[in-house]
């Protein structure tokens, strides 16, 4: 009796239950070809539905346990069809005894002949086939050597005096007047005294998506004090890092030594109350921030997640595939995204399932607000966690030098995240010779997130703000910046 009756007894003995065909095979073999005690073995497991098989897998048992040693391309092409030739494609026709099942031949079952089997051939070429790439899975720094190993960012933890830490949290608890809602979270804005209210005026009046701003109220004490100790921690960072071309090179220097100052002039804050307010993964807007900025960002209250994601440059996609980082911010930690973050990275706060509440160590101060209930709800458990990012607005990016696109608004500026260099050099500032590092300048603590990538980013272009004003309409408006017939400057670049 050949196999092809012996699987048709077997499926009528086992009507109504329905069997895959590989499923019969085994059960055959298993029995040593005895049909009623294959019946008897199946009867006691639950019934399975036939799955219909695709062409993928259907070609896949036409070509059995037959080994392969083609490369990836030559593999995606043999699913796709038999045989392929060096000139136009040809059929292919192989019987079905020369490629029966694995569980047949394991088995020891007689099989019957069949049929030829053809298979039509299609027009395809390699270029025609993608390779996909592996996606990696999300990876949790949780250490301050993670963070700067696999990101241009460093992670500072307790940066303030803990009673400097709580009296601003709830200083800014207490602005609410000054918060507005933004997307997801509510946001507020400040700038420095020390600043010209008329010169910072031109800076923040278009801060947001292109509307018109009022003049944002100064730096809170408590704010001004925590920006001067964060001052000095993101500068020794800097010292420490190399230097990018198109940097901010208006920096203080000694003798031969570049030396960074960097100064914050604006601070922008973000409330993100509960589990569930977030912002989506976006860069920051350079419109007045210039090339390659580096930004401060404190975190204080509820600990959450701060996710990094690089955006691969078109060139490479087909290589590799971009990687999740995630971060937990605790309170009173300080996030620097250094110079290259913005250009390479998009960053969010995304919704969690849960969080825990933050219990302030200091009470709030009576002089805060004449509300009682009010101060009586501060001291108890808290579910906002608030982020102060520390900006420096550069001089040489003032509004009055920004292009206005045709909806006659400010345009914004924006990095080209998806082209990316290696032959632009980049200055260190204690003066080494950075070519001499690993072929693109970059030393010391970068280096081992650099190596095999393409760091430099040369190209930025002004858009306009879409979603600004016009019911989110925009014009379309987009031009390349020219920092030389804009007049920016000083570079990096120039000072070296």
């Amino acid at each position: 009796m050949d196999t092809e009756i012996m699987l048709a007894l077997l499926s009528s003995t086992l009507h109504p239950q329905e069997f895959e065909q590989s499923v019969l095979l085994d059960a055959l073999a298993n029995s040593n070809g005895d049909i009623e005690a294959a019946a008897q073995s199946l009867r006691s497991q639950p019934p399975r539905k036939r799955r219909k098989l695709d062409n993928t897998n259907l070609e896949r048992w036409l070509i059995g346990s037959k080994p392969h040693t083609h490369s990836a391309p030559s593999m995606a092409l043999e699913r796709e069809y038999h045989s392929i030739s060096s000139g136009p494609s040809r059929a292919a026709s192989q019987t079905r005894s020369e490629l029966r099942p694995a569980a047949v031949e394991r088995s020891g079952l007689p099989s019957a002949p069949v049929s030829k089997v053809e298979i039509e051939p299609k027009d395809v070429s390699y270029s025609s086939l993608s390779v996909s790439v592996p996606r990696m899975r999300p990876l949790t720094l949780s250490t301050p050597e993670l963070v700067a190993k696999h990101t241009p960012c460093t992670i500072h933890y307790s940066v303030l005096p803990p009673e400097l830490a709580c009296r601003l949290y709830h200083t800014l608890l207490c602005s609410n007047p000054d918060w507005q809602r933004a997307s997801g979270h509510a946001s507020s804005f400040y700038r420095r005294a020390s600043t010209s209210g008329e010169q910072l005026h031109q800076e923040t009046e278009y801060w947001y998506q292109g509307r018109l701003r009022e003049l944002p109220p100064t730096f809170p004490a408590p704010v001004e004090e925590a920006c001067q100790i964060i001052e000095r921690i993101v500068n020794a960072e800097m010292c420490k890092r190399p230097r990018f071309p198109l940097e901010w090179g208006g920096f203080p220097s000694k003798g031969s030594k570049v030396v960074p100052a960097w100064h914050a002039n604006v601070a922008a804050s973000n409330c993100y109350a509960g589990a569930k307010e977030n912002i989506c993964f976006h860069s920051d807007q350079l419109t007045h921030l210039g090339p390659y900025p580096t930004i401060a960002s404190l975190s204080l209250g509820v600990s959450r997640t701060f996710r990094l994601r690089e955006v691969v440059p078109s060139d490479e996609k087909d290589k590799r595939t971009a990687r999740t980082f995630d971060i937990p911010l605790r309170h009173n930690s300080l996030v620097i995204m250094h110079a290259s973050t913005q250009e390479m990275f998009k960053h969010a706060v995304p919704p969690q399932s849960s969080i825990d509440m933050f219990h302030p160590p200091f009470p709030p101060s009576p002089s805060l607000t004449d509300d009682k209930e009010r101060l009586a709800r501060l001291q108890g458990a808290s579910n906002a966690r608030i982020n102060v990012t520390f900006r420096f607005f550069r001089p040489d990016f003032l509004s009055r030098t920004i292009p206005r696109c045709k909806c006659s608004i400010p345009c914004i500026l924006r990095p080209d995240m998806k082209n990316r260099y290696e032959n632009a050099s980049l200055a260190h500032p204690s003066g080494e010779d950075s070519n001499a590092s690993n072929g693109i300048g970059i030393t010391g603590r970068a280096s081992t997130m650099a190596a095999g990538k393409k760091m430099i980013v040369a190209r930025y272009w002004w858009a306009c703000a879409v979603g600004g004003r016009n019911n989110g309409k925009g014009c379309k408006y987009w031009k390349e910046m020219d920092v030389e017939s804009e007049g920016r400057g000083p570079f990096v670049k120039d000072v070296q």
